[in-house]
């Protein structure tokens, strides 16, 4: 037992005895102060790769830490296995998208247990059993109820070959990722959750959330984007039928002398009516609806307008006529869906103004003395005094803001508001493998929900990809029903919710699951929130504010008195990989190369190969590594100290052979030192004091989420050990340092546990304590300066008296050496830090 640690060996062992104790079920009755540790969980693709292992095993070490505390740590795991992957599986690989995702789940979750993560797989759920979705359903039609889901006409991205809805990432270049078509805007009647009914409190909350990154906070309040500023219309310079004047709203009061234009969306009522009566502004329309429908599709498309008849009167002129366009980059479900263009100081309008001949016009600059400073080459996006605006000189952007609001507000032609930029959540999805949304249509009744004694609404299993489109929507039976209010025939909804709904509640179901309800409320508070969750920065936005957004108005219906769903957020950084290219341009995996010098060849044909940029692991690249053989050639500790060793967990870490061999090899110096059966007596101080900053140190870094510096502690730790002769101290050392890299490689530390005769397991031992006193340290280092000069360093006890200090110096040869005989003319001492003698 004392020879090599046997990884592989141990690792099966040590798994196999915490599940048959139970070593990591969360008991919601325990009296234990509670810890709630969860990592975003994983879509079942079909294996872990190298970023799951980095974002798993930092949350494993903050839950084991916290077990060793004396915590009851609930730390769950479940996948977000609904999604158009799994479909398209189906159509590529003639599988149905439930086989192909759970034969992916029951891969991953033998690869995760291989790495002996603390997980409690007593509360595992997968949001696509219908024992998920159902209680998910009957939580939507709680919001439903509560007038938080209504059903309106949204533009979506439309593939015309495989007749469905795509997302704005399936967009490429205008064209459907799998079919090429090129994309149309259609409007379609979608579900809407009512997000913007908590926009303010969602804002305000951001506050509150000061264990989260501040990029993160400053993402979501960009997102949210509350603005101030001024409604108002532009009234038609000639009467024209059914248009009263186009209604704008701006952030930008103060640069109303500089427009130029008004442009409206191609969804725009006037646009709809002017292009009844023009087909030229049709065929326009048309072309506009063939684009992508996000803001980055807009922002990247080159600006186009069709410029209508219509012309409208600036507010505070009579005689200024602004002419109006159709525009493609203003879309009807932002603002008011038009814009007035001030083309000198916004890009976008600069853009559009050269490519239409329109003015552009100085009406902000730095100083008064810039007012004829022409603009050229691009925008100018500047704070500093308006200029070129009558009334308005000289007073800076807020002031002139101001005083326009005013103006417009006792003349009757705008009114001071404030807008957002967040939109209402359009949940619905027109595909099969998603959660079906608990609705039903009568032509009689109109909208009425699904009983609730009939949920789960479960997906038919006997559904066809053969054809474009949502397999629901031509499924012979499954969508015809009877109407629950009047009986007549009615349809069901065939849409299927958006995955972010799956994953906006998923962790109160860890928190809590009953059998006959979504959660029981006082169970789920005595977990939540969640104390620390740890996922990418892509999810930043989207998931995290939808799931802010589920959990208060949960908080809203009295189910939950919970406002916001996790304390603390780290977003760690990606595990990266150099790339490598072959001759014909094809990438090549890092098992396919090796160095051959300074040069690079591909191992099969000896042909060279062209190594690239180091970039996030990803299967385009192909510059993967695949965990599982690294873990049978290395074992679980290696990978997981490897992890957390080379990087600061919010930075990126380049995946090396080298790192993780030294980390194998660090495994078994600990080993060797568990191992060393010497004895011997009495105390190292020494040691002891470095022993107790270690530990203090050790758990600082892991309340801090400052995994490397931990590692850093531990190395050192190590070092003093094996430097150190026998003595008690020593052999306690060594027993505390299993203790402490417990958390990091659980499997070396249990086997060294037993070795040493350690009373049960060591996860469920006490984390170490320091003395405090220990952590003063009593020597100092004095320097030692003659005519301000270092001249020596001593060591001396801290706290020593002016006159000892000045006696310690004069004493020293290289003082006296200086000094060569003379005596000092003044000496001057600081306490503890120097001694200045002047000569």
């Amino acid at each position: 037992m004392t020879g090599r640690f046997d990884p592989a060996e141990a690792d099966r062992r040590w798994q196999a005895r915490w599940a048959e104790q139970r070593c990591f079920e969360a008991d919601s009755e325990s009296a234990k102060p509670k810890t709630y540790v969860l990592e975003m969980f994983p879509y079942p693709s079909g294996r872990i790769h190298m970023g799951h292992v980095r974002n798993y095993t930092m949350g494993d070490v903050i839950a084991r830490y916290r077990r060793m505390q004396g915590h009851e740590v609930l730390h769950p795991m479940g996948w977000d296995a609904f999604g158009m992957p799994a479909e398209n599986a189906a159509m590529e690989r003639g599988v149905h998208p439930g086989q192909w995702t759970w034969h992916n789940i029951e891969t991953m979750r033998e690869q995760l247990k291989q790495i002996g993560f603390a997980l409690d797989w007593s509360r595992e759920l997968a949001t696509c059993d219908p024992t998920y979705y159902g209680h998910e359903q009957a939580l939507f039609l709680d919001l439903f109820d509560a007038g938080l889901v209504y059903r309106k006409e949204s533009e979506v991205n439309w593939d015309p070959v495989d007749m469905t809805v795509l997302a704005n990432e399936q967009v490429i270049d205008g064209r459907g990722w799998r079919s090429g078509a090129l994309v149309e805007r259609r409007k379609l009647a979608q579900w809407f959750l009512k997000i913007t009914d908590f926009a303010e409190e969602l804002l305000d909350g951001l506050k509150t959330l000061d264990q989260w990154p501040d990029k993160v906070r400053l993402m979501q309040e960009n997102w949210i984007g509350k603005s101030r500023g001024l409604q108002f219309r532009f009234r038609p310079a000639e009467p024209v039928d059914s248009i009263d004047g186009v209604d704008v709203f701006t952030t930008r009061p103060d640069t109303i002398f500089g427009a130029s234009f008004v442009a409206i969306a191609a969804g725009h009522p006037i646009a709809q009516a002017l292009a009844a009566q023009d087909s030229e502004a049709a065929e326009f329309i048309a072309e506009c609806q063939r684009g992508g429908t996000s803001l980055a599709d807009i922002e990247a498309a080159e600006k186009q307008g069709f410029k209508t008849a219509l012309e409208v009167v600036h507010p505070l002129d009579p005689e200024w006529r602004l002419p109006v366009y159709i525009a493609n980059f203003v879309l009807m479900d932002y603002g008011t869906g038009a814009i007035f263009g001030v083309p000198g100081h916004d890009q976008r309008d600069f853009e559009f103004a050269r490519k239409y001949g329109l003015p552009i016009k100085r009406v902000v600059a730095a100083s008064s003395e810039d007012a004829s400073l022409p603009i050229t080459g691009e925008a100018e996006v500047i704070d500093g005094v308006a200029v070129n605006s009558r009334f308005l000189d000289g007073l800076t952007g807020e002031q002139a803001t101001a005083d326009i609001i005013r103006r417009a507000e006792e003349a009757g032609w705008g009114k001071g508001t404030i807008a957002w930029r967040l939109r209402d959540w359009g949940v619905s999805r027109q595909r099969y493998w998603g959660t079906p949304i608990p609705i039903i249509h009568c032509g009689k009744c109109g909208a009425v929900p699904v009983p609730r004694d009939q949920l789960p609404v479960v997906l038919p299993e006997d559904v066809s990809f053969d054809a474009p489109g949502n397999p629901l929507d031509r499924h012979p039976t499954w969508k015809h029903v009877d109407c629950p209010s009047c009986g007549g025939e009615a349809m069901r909804e065939t849409d299927t919710l958006d995955t972010f709904v799956d994953s906006s509640w998923y962790f109160i179901r860890f928190a809590s699951q009953p059998n006959d309800r979504p959660f029981d409320r006082a169970e789920a508070e005595q977990w939540l929130p969640v104390g620390q969750y740890i996922g990418g920065v892509e999810h930043a936005i989207l998931h995290l504010l939808y799931a802010r957004f589920w959990t208060r108005a949960l908080q809203h219906l009295g189910k939950l008195n919970v406002a916001e769903p996790f304390t603390g957020l780290f977003t760690q950084g990606m595990v990266t990989h150099e790339t490598y290219r072959a001759g014909d341009g094809s990438w090549l995996s890092p098992d396919e190369v090796r160095k051959d010098g300074d040069d690079w060849i591909h191992i099969e044909s000896g042909h060279p190969v062209t190594p690239g940029r180091i970039e996030k692991m990803s299967k385009s690249r192909r510059n993967t590594i695949d965990p599982e053989p690294i873990l049978a050639k290395y074992g679980a500790d290696a990978v997981r100290w490897f992890m957390l060793s080379d990087s600061p967990p919010e930075r990126d870490l380049e995946w090396s052979e080298a790192g993780i061999e030294g980390a194998a090899r660090f495994v078994q110096r600990v080993w060797r030192l568990a191992s060393d059966q010497r004895s011997g007596e009495g105390n190292d101080e020494a040691l002891q004091r470095k022993l107790h900053r270690v530990i203090a140190a050790v758990g600082e870094a892991i309340d801090g989420l400052q995994f490397n510096k931990a590692v850093a502690q531990l190395y050192e730790l190590v070092n003093a050990i094996e430097k150190a002769p026998p003595s008690t101290t020593r052999a306690d050392a060594i027993r505390s340092l299993i203790q402490l890299i417990a958390p990091m490689a659980p499997h070396l530390a249990e086997e060294a546990w037993a070795l040493l005769g350690g009373d049960g397991l060591v996860v469920e031992s006490a984390w170490p304590s320091f003395d405090p006193a220990l952590l003063v340290d009593d020597q100092v280092t004095l320097a030692i300066q003659i005519n301000g000069k270092l001249r020596d360093t001593l060591s001396a006890p801290r706290g020593l008296p002016r006159e000892d200090a000045e006696a310690l110096a004069l004493a020293s040869d290289k003082v006296q050496r200086q000094l060569a005989g003379a005596s000092p003319r003044k000496v001057i001492v600081v306490p503890d830090r120097l001694v200045n003698i002047v000569a």
